[in-house]
């Protein structure tokens, strides 16, 4: 067994999780909503690409680059008109309504695209591979991981380099105040669920690239981005890139002692992080 190859596969596979958790880390860190749908709209994505790449002829980067702003405009609609109602003191009204969001979107794409498996194809780039010393990486987990990388660095430099970033932070620690200098809370909240889902779309490029879904698969998505999240520690994209490749080293660690242990090792994982850091390992809010 090549461990190093083990473990490279692993954090190339963090980076997935990784894209899955971000925009779930931001949202949450800026207004403390817990998207109980955030894994059908990655689903929701990936469908938006696949339709765009097939109708129009174009590869699954550029259907990435048209259902972005499509989905940036559904994630701002989506927290203005409905989602901003639910916020308050109260969790539970959030967790009811995107619980309801997310049984829509499931039945909804069951209905427009029956419960079949599919997959965007992004040919000669799925089996490319380069070598990496004495180990060889694919070349769309590889780009997968950069992603994650680049997605990361730039929403830190969004949050903390320009005027929209003061905004969220603001808005973050105090509605009211914020509200009192000019700024529109419930502006900020949905320009920054319109961001999250503009990450979704890239989470569902490489979901559709490299794996097959379907309909109703959207909530092992939410549970693997939960799980990065909450092992980084919440609010910390930085904690979310690295929960997420902690969650990836011990699946691909699992499967290669066992390939039933695939899965049950991220729970574990996650459930040691939760018994000696419940906070998780880098716990810091958005401020």
């Amino acid at each position: 067994m090549n461990w190093l190859d083990t473990i490279l596969q692993g954090v190339l596979l963090g980076g997935l999780y990784a894209l899955f958790a971000a925009g779930l880390s931001l949202v949450f860190g800026i207004m403390r909503l817990v998207n109980l749908a955030h894994g059908d709209l990655i689903v929701l994505a990936a469908f938006a690409i696949l339709v765009l790449t097939t109708s129009l002829g174009v590869s699954p980067f550029v259907g990435a680059l048209i259902a972005a702003p499509l989905m940036f405009a559904a994630g701002w609609v989506l927290q203005y008109f409905l989602l901003n109602r639910t916020l308050g003191k109260d969790i539970l009204p959030p967790l009811l309504v995107t619980f309801g969001l997310s049984i829509v979107l499931q039945n909804g794409l069951l209905e427009g695209f029956s419960a079949d498996s599919r997959r965007v194809s992004a040919g000669s780039l799925e089996s490319a591979s380069i070598a990496l010393g004495p180990i060889n990486a694919g070349v769309m987990p590889l780009m997968t991981f950069l992603s994650a990388v680049a997605v990361i660095v730039g929403l830190n430099q969004l949050i903390y380099r320009t005027a929209v970033g003061r905004a969220f932070r603001a808005t973050s620690d105090d509605p009211v105040t914020a509200g009192l200098m000019g700024i529109r809370p419930q502006r900020i909240f949905a320009l920054a669920t319109g961001l999250a889902m503009a990450v979704v779309t890239i989470a569902a490029l490489y979901l559709g690239t490299r794996a097959n879904f379907e309909p109703t698969s959207g909530p092992a998505r939410l549970i693997y981005a939960f799980e990065a999240v909450i092992i980084g520690g919440l609010g910390s994209l930085w904690g979310t890139l690295a929960g997420g490749v902690i969650l990836g080293i011990a699946q691909t660690v699992g499967a290669a002692i066992n390939p039933e242990w695939q899965i049950l090792a991220g729970h574990l994982a996650f459930l040691l992080v939760l018994l000696f850091k419940p906070r998780g390992l880098f716990p810091r809010a958005v401020d």
